[in-house]
C-alpha cells in the first residue's frame, strides 16, 4: 500500500503542564512522523505576556494558530504525519488548525491539582503557573460534532502508559484509518 499524498496532522492538546510536548514527541517518533512544539511558533510578544502571567487574547493567538495550520498542511517526511503540541483550548482554535489539514486531536486531560504540581515542577518554561486556572476556565471540551476528529486520554498514569493509550486510540480512530488507507 502506498503512503497517502496529503499529510495527516495530530494535535496533542490540553492545558499547560498536561504533557503535550513529551507525549507529542513520543507519538511522532513511534509513527515516524515530524514533531513540532506549538510553543516554538509563538511570537516573542506572546511569550513575554505569558511569562508575566498575562493571558493571551484570541487576537494574540490568531497569527500563531494560522502558522500552526500551515505547518500541519505540509508533508514534511515520507510518513506524512505531522504532530504538534498545542493547547487548542477553544473550538474556534481547533477550527483554524484543521482548516486546511486533515487533523486528529488528542486531548490530554487530568485533575487540576495533578497538572498544577507538574507545572510547578517544570524548569525553564515560560508559562506562568498562575495562568493554569484561566486555561481550565477557557477549555471548551470537544462536543459530539467534533467526535470524528477527537480522542481523549487521561494523564493519570505513568508517561509510557499515557503514550501507549494515545497510540492505541489514534490507531483505532476512523479518521486516522481513512487517511492511512487513502491512495
Amino acid at each position: 500500500m502506498s503512503k497517502p499524498n496529503k499529510p495527516f496532522g495530530i494535535v496533542v492538546m490540553g492545558v499547560s503542564g498536561c504533557g503535550k510536548s513529551t507525549v507529542g514527541a513520543a507519538i511522532a517518533e513511534r509513527l515516524s512522523g515530524h514533531f513540532a512544539d506549538g510553543d516554538d511558533f509563538h511570537p516573542v510578544q506572546n511569550v513575554q505576556r505569558m511569562s508575566q502571567g498575562i493571558a493571551l487574547t484570541d487576537e494574540d493567538r490568531l497569527p500563531w494558530l494560522s502558522s500552526l495550520n500551515q505547518h500541519l498542511s505540509v508533508k514534511r517526511n515520507d510518513s506524512g504525519i505531522n504532530v504538534i503540541a498545542c493547547s487548542a483550548l477553544k473550538r474556534a482554535y481547533r477550527d483554524i488548525l484543521r482548516r486546511d489539514a486533515s487533523v486528529l486531536f488528542v486531548h490530554l486531560y487530568g485533575d487540576f491539582d495533578v497538572i498544577r504540581l507538574r507545572s510547578e515542577a517544570r524548569e525553564n518554561h515560560f508559562m506562568n503557573t498562575s495562568l493554569l486556572q484561566s486555561q481550565f476556565d477557557t477549555l471548551e471540551l470537544p462536543g459530539s460534532e467534533e467526535s470524528d476528529s477527537f480522542v481523549a486520554v487521561n494523564i493519570d498514569a505513568d508517561t509510557q502508559t499515557v503514550i501507549n493509550n494515545c497510540l492505541t486510540q489514534i490507531d483505532q480512530h476512523a479518521h486516522y484509518k481513512r487517511w492511512r488507507t487513502s491512495a
